[in-house]
């Protein structure tokens, strides 16, 4: 659509890295704020963030490699070159390498890590929400080949030059699917802060919401993956299936507790 969105000679902007930038403020901006809330330290929320991003980041990468391993098995100069690192990467591996580095950081600094993942998953829902725009304008992430109505199709040489994405072919728009579904869920995650909730409930519905619009969005992606597990299921299929699963145990694990009779007062 739009990958470059200033160029001044051979350097350019990619749009896509200004979505990105774009996604990580505004969702620093509502982890702060959900910091103030619950009485969170937000310097240490703050720097959380910057730590996650950058964990989420090289999980990200590591997965895209991991994935493509023949590809850079015969290409090992293309693992530090300038492509690989502009590469967006995939999602889930940024998002377990964000995981285990919250859990880290937050027993580091002596906060709850599950208070300070309730409080930025309704930002990384914002953040992938704007993100997945960047990846439209970019043309990542692109759809298989559809008849639908709302069929997009790219026409800029630049596009496919980058990324690679197909040409004047009608294809299923998957970046404004996940976006939407983001946009979605980000609405259904603030709003139950505002509500009730043990600790690690929030992280749990982002899980269970997030894997299940992955998971069924995988169908109609256009991005051959290596299939360990056998059967009809890519592996970024796999991987939305176990943290569907990890996000039901801390729904229901977690809601126990909310709903769990506390022991009556003695009286004195």
């Amino acid at each position: 659509m739009h990958p470059k969105l200033v160029q001044i000679g051979d350097f350019f902007l990619p749009t896509y890295g200004v979505f990105v930038a774009l996604g990580f403020l505004m969702g620093l901006l509502v982890a702060t704020r959900l910091a103030r809330r619950a009485g969170l330290p937000v310097d240490t929320i703050t720097n959380l963030g910057v730590y996650t991003a950058l964990a989420g980041l090289a999980g990200a990468k590591l997965l895209l490699i991991v994935m493509d391993w023949r590809y850079y098995a015969a290409h090992p100069e293309e693992i530090v070159s300038l492509s690989t690192l502009q590469a967006g990467g995939v999602f889930f591996g940024g998002l377990i390498a964000a995981l285990f580095m919250a859990a880290w950081y937050s027993h580091k600094r002596g906060i709850p890590w599950l208070d300070g993942a309730d409080v930025y998953a309704p930002a990384l829902a914002l953040g992938q929400a704007i993100g997945r725009l960047g990846c439209f304008s970019a043309g990542c992430c692109w759809g298989k080949p559809t008849n639908l109505p709302w069929a997009v199709t790219f026409r800029d040489p630049e596009a496919h030059r980058l990324v690679g994405v197909p040409l004047y072919q009608p294809l299923h728009p998957t970046q404004l699917y996940e976006s939407a579904a983001s946009f979605l869920i980000f609405a259904f995650l603030w709003k139950r802060s505002q509500q009730a909730h043990s600790s690690g409930q929030i992280l749990g519905w982002y899980l269970v919401l997030s894997s299940c619009a992955r998971f069924w969005i995988e169908f109609v992606r256009d991005h051959p993956q290596p299939n360990p597990m056998g059967g009809p299921f890519s592996l970024t299929q796999w991987l939305a299936l176990a943290l569907f699963l990890v996000g039901v145990w801390l729904v229901r694990w977690r809601n126990r507790l909310v709903l769990a009779p506390r022991p009556p007062k003695q009286s004195r």
